[in-house]
Parts: structure tokens; sequence; C-alpha cells
């Protein structure tokens, strides 16, 4: 433990020194609130009010703001919990440009502590920016249309705990056959650009074929973007529930914005998302961990 506090330690603070790194990974979120407020706010608030359209029902004004706020809020933190996640772990790529990992790994420090070290300090790193980007989008909230309760804001932190928890371990996977910084470049590239939709945050994965629905109903990722999304729009849809909305056109838009999942034409229950993005946590970080004891047998051999 006292290695592994050491190495946790150490990662942390040459990640908060390198300023470049942190205000880089800081301000994604921010860039993020604002792009999406500006280019997917008509789309959001377009798709509402044709939802209600079609089903013959009309919405206030605050009550819209208020979906759409809670839109777009969610599919931020969805994308920010694991794209930021990416940018707080170069570290671990840093360290085999400079040679640091090399001399790490020739200290009596087991290769699975080493493994641990730098996904506990990625965690608490990526944990601080998303806290911070929580807070904006609450603040966000507060200014669009505020439908959350004190139940809903800490299952929201809960959702993001959970999702930069998952973000870590895949950056953690994906970072570990890396060796240039020009790679971590282009694979964070990828990662920015691909998991939005991936994800279903920029786009509802309802709107998508039935095929690539059912491949992606695999992906933990996309539950706990409906984990957010259930988490920020619960207040919504029971404000819509108390103005006397029908019950079918207010199950319509949680279909429709991806509140409810379907994995082949079956409902998955709330607890069952979290059951599947718990489990992808855990395996992402045993697959890591395996990767990096594995490879210290093959270089001993």
């Amino acid at each position: 433990m006292t290695a592994l506090s050491a190495l946790v330690r150490r990662n942390t603070k040459l990640y908060f020194k390198d300023k470049g790194m942190f205000f880089s990974s800081l301000i994604t979120p921010i860039i993020l609130l604002v792009l999406y407020s500006t280019f997917l706010y008509n789309i959001y608030e377009d798709s509402f009010r044709s939802a209600l359209a079609a089903a013959g029902a009309t919405a206030p004004d605050a009550l819209i703001r208020g979906c759409v706020g809670g839109e777009l809020v969610s599919s931020l933190l969805a994308v920010s919990c694991v794209t930021v996640a990416f940018c707080s772990n170069l570290l671990m790529i840093q360290d085999k440009v400079s040679g640091a990992r090399r001399d790490m790994t020739v200290s009596p420090v087991r290769h699975g502590t080493l493994a641990m070290g730098y996904y506990l300090s990625s965690l608490c790193s990526t944990l601080i920016v998303c806290g911070v980007a929580t807070a904006v989008c609450l603040v966000y909230l507060a200014f669009t249309g505020w439908y959350l309760t004190v139940g809903d804001v800490l299952l929201l932190l809960l959702d993001v705990f959970l999702l930069v928890m998952f973000g870590t371990a895949l950056s953690s996977c994906v970072n570990f056959f890396l060796s240039t910084n020009g790679q971590a470049s282009a694979v964070g590239t990828v990662i920015s650009a691909g998991y939005g939709f991936v994800c279903g945050a920029y786009m509802p994965i309802s709107n998508f074929s039935e095929g690539l629905r059912n491949v992606l109903s695999f992906l933990p990722g996309t539950y706990g973007t409906s984990l957010l999304r259930n988490h920020a729009l619960r207040g919504v849809f029971a404000e819509m529930s108390e103005q006397g909305f029908p019950a079918e056109v207010v199950e319509g838009i949680r279909d429709s914005v991806d509140c409810n999942l379907y994995f082949f034409s079956h409902k998955v229950q709330t607890g069952t998302m979290y059951l599947i993005l718990v489990g992808g946590v855990v395996l992402s970080v045993c697959v890591y961990v395996g990767m990096n004891i594995l490879s210290r047998k093959r270089k001993a051999k």
C-alpha cells in the first residue's frame, strides 16, 4: 500500500504540474457546453416539439427548456467522463517516452501495483475535472430550467463517478499499447470524435437502425449515458405527468431520448443498467492489470 500511495501521489502531482495538460482537460467540458448549447440546442428543442406535436400535446416553454437542458447536460457529461480520462491518462505514455516507466519496472514495485498507480491517479484527476464540469452544468440548468431534486443531483453525481471509473479503465487499456505522443494524439482525436456517437450522446440511439441499436446495447457506456439522461430528466417527466400529459406521450418521449433502453426489444431496468456499468468497470480494470502482469512475465522470459 505504501508503494501504491506513493505512485498515486507522484502521478497526480506530475499531472497538475503540467499546466498545459491540466487546463486542456479542464477547458474541454466548458468548450463542449458552449458548442452543445450553440449548435445542438435548437436541434433538441425541435425534436421535443415535433414529438409533442405528433402526440397532439403542447408544453410550456419553461418545460421545453428543462427538457433540452437536461439532454444537453447528460450528453456533455457522458462524453466528458471518457474523453477527459484519455487526457489525464497521458502520463502513462509520457513516462514511456521519457524512460521513467522503464526505471520503475526495474524497481521492486510489482507491475500490478504500478498499473493501479496510474489508474488511481488518473481517476482522481478526471474526477476533479468532471466534478467542476458537473457543477458548471448544474449552474446551466439553474438558468435554463431546474426540475431536479436533491436525490436527482446525488444520483447524477453517482453516475458521473461510475462513468469516470469506466472511462479511466478504458483509457488505461487503450493507452497500454501506445508508446509515443503522436499515437496518443491520434487515439485521443478518434475517441473525442467517435465516442459521442457510440454512446448515444450526440444522437439518441433510438434514431439508429435496429441492427446498430442491438450492437450498441452491448457497450457499458451506452447505459451510462442512459442513467445520466434518466436522472437529469426525471423531474421534467414528473412535471409533465402532473400537468396531465398522457402516460403514453411521456413514455414515448423517454424512448426518444434513450431514457428507456432496449436489449433486443427487452426493456432494461435502471438497476440492470447500474450492474452493467459496474461490471464494465470491474472487467476493464481486471483486463488492464492483467495486461501489465502478463507483459512483465513475457519480458522475464
